[in-house]
């Protein structure tokens, strides 16, 4: 028999940048290729979370039996391998955030600027604004629809209006918009204070409106909001 096995359940891979592309190694990205790749990373940890669940295991679970010998029960090499990926994925996530947070930032302040805003490696843009506000509200979802009566034509959403808030619903937490659905579920007969960015009707520029919506099924039409929205 083997001798005891005493980490397991420590990463075989050292860490450091990712070999994946998705860390500081990308020098130059517009802030809507850096979106597109935290939403790559954060679609690769959902499928690497999967493959810990189909073996009934977290990022914790101890990979040893009671007697320091590998479990016999669970791919102990699989899991491994997994768990330092993730790792490695969750570092070059927080990164990608903290890049994307700092372009929005430079961006919402200054609307003028171009929308593909580069920034460089180190989180902070190409160039800097003063007085750069600590929290931005940033759009991710755009109203497509609104149905006449419906919940959200009674709370004042119109078509175009970019939504930044939906209850603690944001950019950097929306989830292809799936945590605004649970949200909605969750909310029925209650009151969820919206933000959005609106056009201005006299003099240009945008209007931020705060709104409260109310979900509910009993108002005559399809769903609980009667509006529909795309991800941005």
């Amino acid at each position: 028999m083997g001798l005891p096995m005493d980490n397991l359940h420590a990463p075989t891979v050292a860490s450091g940048a990712s070999s994946s592309g998705h860390g500081s190694d990308k020098k130059q990205l517009s802030v809507q290729e850096l979106i597109a790749e935290k939403d790559k990373v954060w679609s690769e940890l959902t499928a690497l979370g999967a493959v810990l669940d189909s073996h009934g295991v977290n990022m914790n679970t101890s990979l040893t039996t009671f007697d320091g010998y590998p479990r016999p029960d669970i791919d102990v090499a699989q899991i491994r391998t997994t768990r330092a990926r993730i790792i490695r994925l969750k570092n070059d996530y927080k990164a990608l955030m903290a890049r994307i947070e700092a372009a929005l930032q430079e961006h919402w302040s200054n609307p003028a600027a171009p929308a593909s805003t580069t920034i460089g490696s180190a989180g902070s843009s190409s160039s800097t604004q003063p007085n750069t506000p600590a929290v931005v509200e940033v759009p991710f979802a755009k109203v497509n629809s609104v149905v006449s009566s419906s919940p959200a034509d009674t709370a004042g959403l119109k078509v175009g209006d970019k939504i930044t808030k939906f209850g603690g619903v944001d950019w950097r937490n929306h989830e292809k918009l799936s945590r605004v659905a649970q949200t909605v579920q969750q909310s029925e007969g209650s009151a969820i204070t919206i933000k959005v960015i609106r056009p201005a009707v006299v003099g240009g520029g945008d209007e931020r409106l705060e709104m409260q919506l109310t979900p509910r099924h009993n108002w005559g039409g399809r769903g609980m909001l009667g509006c529909h929205l795309l991800p941005l």
